[in-house]
């Protein structure tokens, strides 16, 4: 299987768990009446529509925000897909397919409900971390795929003597 096929995978696997839960959680329980339901001690699903970008930032109340977001977010969706194309590992590839897939859910719900649905709440004592969901956690994986990618040694290709002078720089 290609880089890309790859990567295209992890787009479409992060887009339908994403909106899968996404809509499965709101629309087919009851989890906005009986908020917040107890995961672990350390984690309850709750749902908070976020206006804005990462950890609540920019809230937008007007269309036009909502609208501006939905095109940054469609356009780094669209940029990152040609550089997945272009991957040369599959690492890479997935890692971008996951912030794409991400990219595209988040996008989805502001355009449909004006707003992201978030509904993991992670916390601990009086310690509380951002509310997120699938497409938010794809994210960082990717990001996390991003960097790993970057650390791993390169593999160069023995670079062509097309001007006959063994690889030398040319005076």
């Amino acid at each position: 299987m290609t880089a890309f096929r790859s990567g295209l995978i992890a787009v479409l696997a992060t887009l339908v768990l994403d909106q899968a839960s996404k809509l499965w959680l709101y629309f087919g329980t009851d989890l906005v009446m009986t908020q917040p339901w107890r995961l672990a001690p350390f984690a309850d699903f709750v749902v908070v529509w976020n206006r804005g970008v990462s950890y609540g930032l920019f809230q937008q109340e007007g269309g036009f925000g909502r609208w501006l977001l939905v095109a940054v977010s469609l356009a780094a969706a669209f940029g990152l897909s040609v550089w997945m194309y272009r991957a040369g590992s599959r690492l890479l590839a997935v890692a971008l397919g996951l912030i794409v897939g991400g990219a595209l859910g988040n996008a989805i719900d502001r355009a449909a409900y004006g707003a992201v649905f978030d509904f993991v709440h992670l916390h601990a004592g009086t310690w509380s971390w951002y509310v997120f969901n699938v497409a938010d956690a794809a994210i960082v994986a990717g990001v996390i795929g991003l960097i790993l990618d970057s650390l791993r040694p390169t593999q160069r290709s023995p670079s062509r003597d097309v001007a006959g002078n063994g690889g030398r720089p040319q005076a």
